[in-house]
């Protein structure tokens, strides 16, 4: 079963053990449980590729289950986005479920405990209930309402169910132990009241089950073999479980719980509730906005779906929380857009350069490639004329011999073009330089074969010419807090650490061959980073977002 050459992680062991010991490999089926109440972020990610990956390596099912069991917080707008979120990360589900599905079942087993006695209805306050549970090192205090008579437990769930009681008037609660070392055995809720509109079942239900009592239940129904969850879970077992025990017949697979480490990435929050609040106080511009650690956020920022692939593997699965550098995620951005990415010209920081020597009224068509990465290599034509831009900052009017751009005196090849010359700087009235004139070397062009055209000099520069630019609105993205763990600041409120610098909107240049470039097309704007176009792009105005820089610029600022 296991791949040659590759070590198993302790999930996958888990399942060949399974299968060495007898279990039918046809039995096996997985599920990615997500609750809808909000976008998935980059912790789910790996999950998602956990469970959707071992489909793939075994060639059994994987479904998508909803746990949609609270009406409070759920929406179809979070159920639209998961799906969109899983599909474009190239995942097909096997069969589309929901805990709502189970509504029925759920309650028709919740009757049949209470009439074995294993379930009861319960009167107190939530605070009540809390205090008498006890604490992990004293035991709990039986409810008042413990030893109702199955009668009335059956009559007072039934007036729960038609909405006969406002929410929090009484819970249905399991009768475990109040004495268990596991405080969650200690008599479980598993329904409570709640008068709010499903986005699926509307107001056909008044009482909603908790999540420990559906989860297990849904995988049994599902006949899920091996349900993952992250290491917070792990206590939640022993009630899986037993729960599980209350309804299982031995003609059907029982599902496994096994858990594994969440992935924390730096810089970033990946709490929904945080996450809801950087969307509701305005820090970001909605869920998908590109600084947010969504998978939304991350497709709109620029990342491919194989970037974030490659990046859940190499974190691999483990059985310890941990935090990762974010410098990881953007490494597979560079590694898998080098390979896919055209190469353009774009200049962000425009500074005029105008060769003295060039006919005026002259212009030609430069051929560059569009990616040395490719196999086969193609090309495009670039236009190239007398009046050029530069980024400012290749340009000094006096540097040291380890500054191997222009400068005045000296000499830089123009990416595809020809060697230039600095002769003057022209100044406004402040002293800033606002022109540059140089001269050229008509035989250096690149790729003609001259002796001149193979002359060697430090500095290769881009640009693009002025006559046939195209200005557009490039969005540069950075981490959207200025430390790696916003949300363990002791008592400091996370928001006090969002980087004022993580959004800067500019306006550039670029050359023209992309004028017809779509939303979500990749390029690598040479010597910069890697962009793509964003969907608030329109035929009267190119909008780029900066996926990530060439090289991180965060490892020095962290040393």
């Amino acid at each position: 079963m296991a791949e040659e050459g590759k070590s198993l992680n302790f999930i996958e062991h888990i399942i060949e053990n399974d299968l060495k010991e007898g279990f039918s490999k046809d039995e096996l089926r997985f599920r990615f449980p997500p609750e809808p109440n909000g976008y998935l972020h980059i912790g789910h990610a790996s999950s998602i590729c956990l469970n959707f990956g071992l489909g793939e390596k075994y060639n059994a099912p994987v479904n998508l289950r909803f746990d949609d069991t609270n009406p409070a917080k759920e929406e179809q707008q979070f159920v639209d986005a998961i799906k969109r979120d899983v599909e474009w990360l190239g995942y097909q589900w096997d069969e589309e479920r929901y805990a709502s599905d189970y509504f029925d079942q759920l309650y028709q087993w919740a009757i049949e405990l209470i009439k074995q006695g294993k379930a009861y209805v319960d009167s107190q306050t939530s605070e009540e209930i809390a205090t008498q549970k006890g604490t992990p090192t004293t035991p709990g205090q039986e409810s008042p309402f413990r030893n109702r008579t199955v009668e009335e437990n059956l009559e007072l769930f039934e007036q729960m169910k038609n909405g006969d009681f406002k929410e929090g008037e009484h819970v249905l609660r399991a009768k475990i132990d109040m004495k268990a070392s596991n405080m969650l055995m200690r008599d479980p809720i598993m329904y409570r009241i709640l008068h709010k509109a499903h986005h699926r079942t509307n107001n056909d239900w008044c009482i909603y089950p908790m999540y420990d009592w559906t989860h297990g239940e849904s995988d049994y129904i599902e006949q899920v073999s091996h349900s993952f969850c992250t290491l917070e879970f792990a206590m939640h077992r022993e009630l899986y479980e037993w729960f599980l025990d209350q309804v299982y017949t031995s003609s059907k697979v029982k599902p496994k719980q096994r858990e594994f480490a969440r992935r924390n990435l730096s810089h970033t929050v990946v709490s929904k509730r945080k996450l809801l609040r950087l969307v509701e106080e305005g820090v970001v511009n909605g869920w998908d906005d590109p600084r947010m650690p969504t998978i939304s956020g991350l497709k709109r920022r620029g990342y491919t779906p194989e970037s974030i692939k490659n990046f859940a593997d190499t974190i691999g699965i483990a059985k310890r929380d941990n935090l990762i550098d974010v410098s990881l995620l953007e490494f597979h951005a560079r590694e898998d857009l080098n390979k896919k990415a055209p190469r353009i010209m774009g200049v962000l920081d425009p500074l005029k350069i105008v060769i003295t020597n060039y006919p005026e009224n002259q212009e030609e068509l430069l051929e560059a490639e569009n990616n040395p990465e490719e196999e086969v290599l193609t090309f495009r034509e670039v236009p190239f004329s007398r009046e050029l831009y530069i980024e400012k900052e290749d340009f000094r009017e006096e540097a040291n011999r380890k500054f191997f751009r222009l400068k005045l005196g000296g000499e830089v090849r123009l990416k595809n073009a020809y060697i230039i010359k600095a002769e003057k700087a022209i100044k406004d009235d402040l002293g800033n330089v606002i022109e540059v004139h140089c001269t050229y070397d008509p035989l250096s062009k690149s790729g003609s074969g001259t002796p001149e055209s193979q002359r060697k000099v430090k500095g290769t520069l881009h640009w693009v010419s002025i006559k046939h630019a195209i200005e557009v609105e490039v969005r540069q993205y950075d981490r959207l807090f200025t430390v790696a763990e916003p949300d363990r600041q002791g008592e400091k409120d996370f928001l006090e650490f969002i980087n004022p610098e993580s959004l800067k909107i500019i306006k550039g240049f670029i050359e023209p061959s992309v004028a017809s470039a779509k939303e979500g097309d990749h390029f690598q704007f040479q010597r910069l980073g890697y962009f793509n176009i964003d969907p608030e792009s329109n035929a009267e105005k190119l909008v780029f977002n900066k996926t990530v820089g060439l090289r991180d610029t965060w490892a020095k600022l962290d040393q």
